[in-house]
């Protein structure tokens, strides 16, 4: 039987260690250092729970002891240490953390270690860029490489009209990071939050859109003259980001009042984070749309693909946790049955080279109602 480590057991961690359990051939450890989120799964078929704080190295160390591959879902600002801790620990990972530094160097020590590490593997970054990097193969040039993506609560709730679902301390760094992205094939880096647009979904509405530094990795490994990413929210969400980030309260410099020293991301965070929350049978959506364009042939060609998602009833798993977690999943399950065996860093763009594995995820993707419609014209 397989055994599986899932670093971490939030609302996304949770729903991937219970679809892995779903596997009669995988045993899965569940491990995170609240034991509220523990307790909620305990009792599920070949699923166990430590509680263990996993900032510590010497703990990772312990409970990935044994471990066929693991999943690396703690915060942005823990994860790049504990891939490292994992990758010398000779383990297997496909890493969700999404943490600020860079992934590729850890590659070498990965490849000394005879590692395959999928890096970014969520809905996006993730499945964007495994599905842009498969357009990048099915063109003969390519032009124009955009994404859109958002969280969103299917209820607004002023004044925020957000929640939540993974990390809000991650959430907060979308909004703070300078936003990379390429403009007729240079690097060009602007605020986040900068140049709003509005885009209209007719199943959700209309959403503005804007800019994070959301192209990761794809702006060293894709030769595209015109990539950028960018994040959605309901309209009005944008202007009051930028007011508390203009205002410093997201600064992580600390300030004295009243001869106490704090940082004012952590009062603000004390203050949002309750606000944020996705409270029990709260629901949501993740819409996200990748365009690709290019040339086949002599002839223009554009790729799109659309993912409208909603919260599942039945299993009671929030969007998010679904769109990302699934496709953390389904890609654990390439590194298990030998399907994706490449050494070293990897990521998701490297998936998308190679047809059986895109058809593998969209399959499995599909078969959890996560559904990528595409459109080529």
């Amino acid at each position: 039987m397989m055994k599986i480590a899932v670093l971490g057991a939030g609302l996304v961690g949770s729903p991937m260690g219970i679809d892995l359990s779903n596997d009669g051939d995988m045993e899965v450890t569940m491990v995170d250092i609240n034991q509220n989120a523990l307790d909620k799964i305990v009792g599920k078929k070949n699923l166990k729970t430590v509680q263990a704080d996993l900032s510590k190295t010497d703990n990772v160390c312990r409970v990935i002891e044994g471990m066929d591959l693991v999943i690396n879902a703690v915060p942005g600002f823990m994860g790049f240490n504990t891939l490292k801790t994992i990758i010398e620990q000779g383990k297997n990972v496909v890493d969700i953390a999404f943490f600020p530094e860079n992934p590729f160097d850890l590659d070498e020590l990965a490849k000394q270690k005879n590692i395959t590490a999928i890096v970014d593997c969520g809905v996006a970054p993730g499945m964007s860029n495994v599905l842009t990097g498969h357009t990048v193969t099915l063109l003969d040039k390519v032009d124009t490489a955009l994404t859109y993506v958002g969280g969103l609560p299917e209820v607004r709730h002023w004044p925020y009209e957000y929640k939540a679902v993974f990390s809000p301390i991650d959430v907060i760094e979308e909004y703070t990071r300078p936003a990379r992205y390429i403009e007729n094939g240079k690097m060009i880096i602007r605020p986040a939050l900068s140049d709003v647009e509005l885009i209209n979904f007719p199943e959700v509405g209309t959403l503005e859109v804007f800019n994070t530094d959301g192209l990761r990795t794809m702006a060293e490994t894709l030769d595209i003259p015109n990539m950028k990413e960018k994040t959605m929210r309901y309209p009005g969400h944008i202007e009051k980001m930028a007011v508390l980030r203009e205002t410093g309260l997201f600064s992580k410099e600390e300030i004295e009042i009243n001869g106490t020293k704090i940082r004012p991301i952590d009062f603000t965070s004390k203050l949002l984070f309750p606000m944020w929350e996705m409270k029990q049978g709260e629901k949501d959506i993740t819409v996200m749309r990748v365009i690709v364009e290019g040339e086949k042939d002599g002839e223009k060609k554009r790729y799109t693909y659309d993912l409208i998602d909603r919260y599942d009833d039945q299993t009671q798993t929030h969007s998010m946790a679904k769109s990302t977690g699934y496709t953390a999943t389904v890609t654990a399950r390439l590194i298990v049955e030998g399907r994706y065996t490449r050494k070293g860093i990897s990521p998701p763009e490297y998936l998308g080279r190679y047809p059986k594995c895109v058809e593998f995820l969209l399959k499995g993707l599909a078969e959890r109602n996560v559904v990528y419609k595409t459109t080529v014209s």
